[in-house]
């Protein structure tokens, strides 16, 4: 008989929550071990470990989505292997092969499943596999061990009254250096966004926005998520830098405007003052898939897109499409679906 548990799945917001079982494995000697799920929701680590003094560690994020007849998928696993392994060079960690990488996520869902929230709630089990170097060490260089981890927490649909445009403002702060951390997911990037986005909270905005760190004339990202535009003639435009983090929603969101919607797409600069340019633009991530932007503040300018109450027609279509795939209800591409059987 499969475990229930007692969840209101409408109230279930974005923070955590214990779960049955977790995945951790551990790397010495040069080699990974065979990784196992345990209860306990603490890491015992040396106090020397260079995640906590150097920063030594990267993370990923990604869902388990319910389907209508109850299966649960996972969506595209492998780019986020693929990530976490370029992060994991960045900093010079062991890369965790991209098979042990979606077992211990096949594995940390089966065991965690009851906690998927039903089809048709919006929520999902949203799974942070994570690399740490640990073990005694002092000075600056790569640990001598490592952690790899997946937890599970349930999270409830991102827009509890339905997706609505949100305000943002540029930062004077940077992001990342130009040929700095930017492309990789590392703690030290997220820790040093805390107080831009404070910052523009206070100000009534949603987040911030990064512009690029050696020229800021041109857009990079939107808090922790990607931009993007649709111009006057109907393309999808996203920036290209080698300071992005590349998101794995923004390059599904870039095939589906393509193959889907019959968009012409293209990455490349967007410059902070040709936002007339774009009749809509959005943010996309993992979280949200898509925020959709209502307006920039720029030197006190605010500059509206489609309509700060209303979503544009063809952002809504992107999110409804992307959304049916990820949940089931729309045919995916080959390869992007990974059953949890």
């Amino acid at each position: 008989m499969s475990k229930t548990v007692d969840i209101d799945w409408s109230k279930l917001g974005f923070s955590y929550m214990k779960t049955d079982l977790r995945y951790v494995s551990k790397w010495s000697n040069g080699e990974w071990d065979e990784g196992k799920l345990v209860e306990d929701n603490k890491l015992a680590i040396s106090e020397s470990s260079t995640a906590l003094h150097y920063g030594q560690q990267c993370f990923e994020g990604l869902k388990a989505y319910r389907t209508k007849d109850g299966k649960v998928q996972l969506f595209r696993p492998d780019r986020n292997a693929a990530r976490l392994n370029d992060s994991c060079n960045r900093v010079l960690m062991p890369e965790v092969p991209e098979e042990k990488f979606i077992d211990a996520c096949i594995q940390v869902v089966k065991a965690n499943e009851h906690f998927v929230p039903p089809y048709g709630t919006g929520g999902t089990l949203y799974l942070r596999p994570f690399v740490i170097g640990v073990g005694d060490n002092l000075g600056v260089k790569p640990a001598p061990e490592f952690i790899f981890c997946v937890f599970a927490v349930p999270v409830g649909a991102y827009f509890k009254g339905g997706m609505a445009p949100v305000n943002f403002i540029t930062s004077d702060f940077d992001r990342a250096a130009p040929y700095g951390t930017g492309a990789a997911k590392v703690g030290g990037n997220y820790a040093g966004s805390l107080m831009p986005h404070e910052e523009a909270v206070k100000n009534g905005f949603a987040d911030c926005i990064y512009l690029d760190p050696a020229t800021h004339t041109k857009i990079e990202e939107v808090g922790a998520a990607n931009f993007f535009g649709i111009t006057k003639d109907n393309k999808f435009i996203t920036p290209k830098s080698p300071s992005i983090l590349p998101s794995i929603t923004k390059y599904s969101l870039l095939h589906v405007a393509k193959e889907y919607l019959g968009l012409e797409t293209e990455e490349r600069d967007v410059l902070i003052d040709n936002l007339d340019e774009f009749k809509e633009a959005g943010a996309c991530g993992t979280a949200a898939v898509i925020t959709p932007i209502g307006g920039i503040q720029h030197k006190g300018n605010l500059h509206v897109f489609h309509s700060e109450t209303e979503v544009g027609p063809v952002t809504k279509k992107l999110y409804e499409t992307l959304c049916g795939i990820q949940f089931g209800d729309v045919e995916a591409p080959e390869g992007w679906i990974v059953e949890v059987k």
